[in-house]
C-alpha cells in the first residue's frame, strides 16, 4: 500500500514592490492594499512585500524563491536620469530607492522566467528598465488627450472608465479578452515616449499612446498596463481575467520550481 502523503497545496508567492514613503519623521516601505487584495483574491497567490532597499544581491536571492512579481502603481515618477531625460521639475515626486530596486528586479525576473505584471508606474518602469523612455508630462506635449485623474472628484469617479483602448491583434491581451476594444480608467501623468526594443505593443489609446505591452522574447508571463486593473477588480471582467492569467502563470512557475526541487 502506498502511504505517501501528498503535501497540501500551497499558493504561489508573489513579490509586491514597495514605495519608500516618509510618514511622520520616518521612512516606511509601503504597498497599497488594493494591489495586495488583487494578488490574494484575483490571482490566488500570497503577496510578499519587497522593500525598496536597492540591494541587487538580495534581489538575486529573492527572485529564486518567488513565483511572480507585481510592479505596483505609485505617486512617484521614475527618475529621468534612467532614460537620459531632462531634469525633472522641482515639484516632481521621486523615489530613487524604488527605482534602484525595481529596474534591476525587472531584468532578473525576465532572465529567471519569473512572471511579471506591471501596473501604471510599474508599466513605466518596465519600459525604462528595458531601454525605453518616457514623456514626463503628457499634458504638456499637445499630442494626447487628458490622461490624468481629476483630484477634485471622489475616488470612485477618478477610477471610473475614462476612454477606450484598441487591443492589438494576435497579442497576449487579445488571447485573454477576445475583444478588439475595451474601456479603461486613466490616472497617469507620464507615458511611453520611446518603446523599449524588446517590447511588443498590446494596446493603444485612440490618441496613439501605448496603453499595454508585453516582453516579446520572455519565456513566462511578462505584461504591463498603463491603467489600474487592481481597483475593484472584482467588478470588471477584464481586470479579473488579467489577475487570473497572472495567477495561473505564477502557479505554473511554482510547479516547475517544485518539480526541479
Amino acid at each position: 500500500m502506498n502511504m505517501t502523503v501528498e503535501p497540501s497545496h500551497s499558493r504561489p508567492l508573489v513579490g509586491v514592490v514597495c514605495d519608500m514613503e516618509i510618514i511622520g519623521p520616518h521612512p516606511f516601505h509601503v504597498a497599497g492594499h488594493k494591489y495586495i487584495h488583487a494578488v490574494i483574491e484575483g490571482s490566488n497567490c500570497i503577496p510578499v512585500l519587497i522593500p525598496a532597499l536597492a540591494n541587487e544581491q538580495a534581489l538575486e536571492q529573492l527572485i529564486k524563491s518567488l513565483d511572480g512579481i507585481l510592479l505596483t502603481g505609485g505617486y512617484s515618477m521614475v527618475h529621468p536620469s534612467h532614460y537620459q531625460g531632462n531634469t525633472p521639475d522641482a515639484d516632481t515626486k521621486l523615489d530613487p530607492n524604488r527605482d534602484n530596486t525595481t529596474l534591476p528586479l525587472i531584468k532578473l525576473a525576465i532572465e529567471n522566467q519569473v512572471p511579471i505584471f506591471g501596473i501604471c508606474r510599474g508599466f513605466q518602469e518596465m519600459n525604462v528598465a528595458l531601454g525605453g523612455s518616457l514623456h514626463q508630462k503628457l499634458h504638456e506635449t499637445g499630442e494626447y488627450i487628458e490622461h490624468r485623474e481629476d483630484k477634485n472628484v471622489s475616488l470612485e469617479q477618478q477610477y471610473d472608465l475614462a476612454h477606450p483602448i484598441n487591443i492589438a491583434s494576435g497579442g497576449v491581451l487579445q488571447s485573454l479578452f477576445a475583444e478588439s476594444c475595451i474601456q479603461v480608467n486613466s490616472l497617469h501623468t507620464q507615458g511611453v515616449q520611446r518603446l523599449a526594443p524588446s517590447l511588443s505593443i498590446e494596446a493603444t489609446a485612440e490618441d496613439g499612446l501605448i496603453e499595454a505591452f508585453s516582453v516579446s522574447d520572455a519565456k513566462a508571463f511578462a505584461l504591463a498596463v498603463q491603467w489600474h486593473p487592481e481597483w475593484q477588480f472584482e467588478n470588471n471582467l477584464y481586470s479579473r481575467k488579467l489577475f487570473a492569467a497572472f495567477g495561473q502563470a505564477c502557479l505554473s512557475r511554482q510547479q516547475v520550481k517544485n518539480h526541479h526541487g
